[in-house]
Parts: C-alpha cells; sequence; structure tokens
C-alpha cells in the first residue's frame, strides 16, 4: 500500500528512490542475518529481517505523506527534497545497523563515547559511519540522476546523515530498552526475548520502540534536507 501510494501519487521518480532503500536495505538484512546470528548480535533487535507494517510505516510513511503533498501542492518543490532526504536517512540508518555490527573495533555509546558491545541501541563505529554515508550516498545519487540535476545531492546526503545520527541519539537515550534476566543482555524486544523469557523495562520512555525512532530518523532527514536545499538556492548567484 505504501509502495503503490508513493508510485500512484508521485510517479517513476518517487517509486525509483523508495525501491533503492527497500532492495538494498532488505538485500543487506537478509544476506547478513545469519552472520549476525553468528554473532548473537540479532538478540538485541526489536525486529528480525522480515519487515512487518509498523517498519514499513515508518520508514515510508513519511514518504507518502510527502507524496500527497507533492499531488495536492505541485509548487512545492521542496516535497521532493524532503522525500530524498526521509529516504536517505533510514537508508542510511539501516544499512548503518546491518554493517555496523561487523566493525573489528567495539562501538562507542555516540553520548559518552564509552566501549559498549556491537548492537547495542545509540552505538557507533568507524564502519558503520561508513555504511551509513554509503547508504545515504545510493539514495542521493540516484535521486540526483533522476533528477538530472546535483541540486538535490547535498541535501539529501546531509539528510541521511543528520537522521542517521538522530536515530543514534535517541536509541542511546529516550528508546526504551529492556533487560533479559535469563541471558543477561540488553535488547530491544519486548514483551519477551528471544529465548523466550519476559524482558524487564531498563531505560527510555516505554512508548518510543524502534518503529518511532525510525520515524523521528525520517523526519529529521527530511527536515535537513529541506533546510540544506533553502541554504544552497539563498547563496545561489542571480
Amino acid at each position: 500500500m505504501v509502495g503503490g501510494g508513493i508510485f500512484s501519487l508521485g510517479g517513476w521518480s518517487w517509486a525509483l528512490v523508495l525501491l533503492s532503500f527497500f532492495i538494498s536495505s532488505s538485500a543487506l538484512s537478509l544476506l547478513l542475518a545469519l552472520r549476525q546470528r553468528r554473532l548473537g548480535v540479532h538478540e538485541k533487535f526489536a525486529k528480525g529481517s522480515r519487515r512487518d507494517a509498523g517498519q514499513v510505516l515508518a520508514n515510508g510513511g513519511l514518504g507518502l505523506l510527502l507524496a500527497g503533498l507533492h499531488t495536492a501542492f505541485p509548487a512545492w518543490d521542496w516535497t521532493w527534497i524532503a522525500f530524498c532526504g526521509a529516504l536517505a536517512a533510514v537508508n542510511a540508518d539501516t544499512w548503518a545497523t546491518e554493517l555496523g555490527v561487523f566493525s573489528p573495533a567495539p562501538p562507542r555509546l555516540i553520548t559518552t563515547f564509552r566501549t559498549v558491545e556491537s548492537g547495542v541501541s545509540g552505538g557507533i563505529s568507524a564502519l558503520g559511519s561508513l555504511a551509513a554515508l554509503a547508504g545515504a550516498g545510493v539514495v542521493a545519487g540516484l535521486a540526483a540522476w533522476l533528477s538530472s540535476s546535483a541540486a538535490v545531492l547535498l541535501p539529501a546526503l546531509v539528510g541521511g546523515l543528520v537522521g542517521s545520527t538522530v536515530d543514534s541519539l535517541l536509541g542511546a537515550t529516550l528508546q526504551a530498552i529492556y533487560f533479559c534476566p535469563a541471558c543477561q543482555k540488553e535488547t530491544e524486544r519486548h514483551p519477551r526475548h528471544t529465548c523466550g523469557a519476559p524482558t524487564l523495562p531498563r531505560r527510555g520512555w516505554r512508548w518510543l520502540n524502534n518503529d518511532w525512532v525510525n520515524w523521528c530518523c525520517s523526519l529529521a532527514g527530511a527536515a535537513t534536507a529541506v533546510l540544506i536545499g533553502l541554504l544552497l538556492a539563498a547563496s545561489a548567484p542571480g
């Protein structure tokens, strides 16, 4: 429904940008799922590689809203830039999550820079940051090619990186994190861990689950892309 809505409202360009996120992120999730299981990091994630309705709405719901605004108000050029920024953000976040867990160096919490286990919410690493840049670059580059203009490239790229950073900040501070007493591990899973044991609240806001964090990530990416686009337009000669 989300994909069909974006295609019918925005057209091929919008649909292809969405597909660049969906195909690349899903492929990474499926290809790396077994290796993540061997490392044990999958136990920390809220969900597995199969996308459910909550994840689809969290990652693509804002895009569908922007496609609707584009159709209702075609003179609003910023909706395209916002859409590309939102998709670049969720793609950057997904690539960073899927690839960052294989960092040879322990990740560090984005707020305190203390070392944490791989897969901990809010943990960042050099590999994860490079993966975020690559994920945002895929969407931004495709958007620029589809637009036949480089004007969307920098806004979408910066929006993607900012959105991914916001996701990490929320993961380290406000996101609901639970604890499995049986495995003695932190996890995003609730009410039960992968082992079947009930998980207990450890920190964060109970309502701010991974889906809401992803929504905030896409919103931050969209807002940043629009802001960068406006600044570039204002500084352009003539």
